[in-house]
């Protein structure tokens, strides 16, 4: 039996996440086993957080996340920095 390159995509339907899938599709090749995870899907969403992933789309290659996904998540103190939460004078 020959071996797949397991490739996960997490999403959550919108245009970025559909964009992506299309990118996956296009470059899988024949030893890569696509799927699409929906995180709308309460167990999609634990295993999304067990790996890590705080943004979508997320594409997890092999149980590992792709470096292009890897992402912070949103910090609070980030957002303030940048004026959020703030009046405008």
């Amino acid at each position: 039996m020959k071996m797949k390159r397991k490739i996960e995509i997490f999403s959550a339907g919108c245009p970025a996440c559909d964009d992506a899938i299309e990118t996956v599709k296009r470059i899988a090749c024949a030893s890569c086993a696509t799927e699409v995870l929906d995180m709308h899907e309460a167990e999609v969403a634990v295993r999304a957080a067990e790996l890590g992933i705080s943004r979508v789309p997320a594409i997890v290659i092999d149980g590992k996340l792709a470096e292009c996904c890897a992402a912070v998540p949103v910090h609070e103190q980030v957002l303030r920095t940048a004026g959020m939460g703030a009046p405008l004078p």
